[in-house]
């Protein structure tokens, strides 16, 4: 799988963090103070990259948390059907589908080059070239 260490210090608001296996972006992170019986922790909040959820990871801030490997990639349009555009990518030549983000509805024609994101063999359109 696509991901590597890292750990919780290291993580900052916009960098991307693996919580319950989906790959989140990180949006709030609160740290404690070390106390009498402990050291300092984190809680860290992040949505979703793929599903949009919020999610909360707690710990230590030097414990370890997997961080995932994100692409960019460029690809064209081959088609639009309904919610669902066709893609090529414009180095690999791989077609594939993907859903067309809402904010993205109407823009997509046949010919235009987006921006899609790629990790944990999960798939997301961008934005337009």
């Amino acid at each position: 799988m696509e991901k590597k260490i890292g750990t919780i210090k290291d993580l900052k608001e916009g960098k991307y963090v693996i919580i319950d296996n989906e790959p989140c972006r990180v949006v709030g992170v609160t740290h404690s103070k070390p106390g009498k019986h402990g050291g300092a922790k984190a809680r860290l909040d992040a949505i979703g990259i793929f599903d949009g959820q919020k999610r909360n990871l707690m710990g230590p801030v030097d414990s370890n948390v997997e961080i995932p490997i994100i692409n960019k990639k460029n690809a064209q349009v081959l088609n639009v059907i309904g919610g669902t555009a066709q893609l090529m990518d414009m180095t690999t030549y791989e077609t594939f589908e993907l859903p067309v983000p809402d904010e993205l509805k109407g823009q997509l024609a046949e010919g235009i080059e987006v921006l899609y994101m790629e990790s944990m063999g999960k798939r997301l359109i961008l934005r337009t070239q």
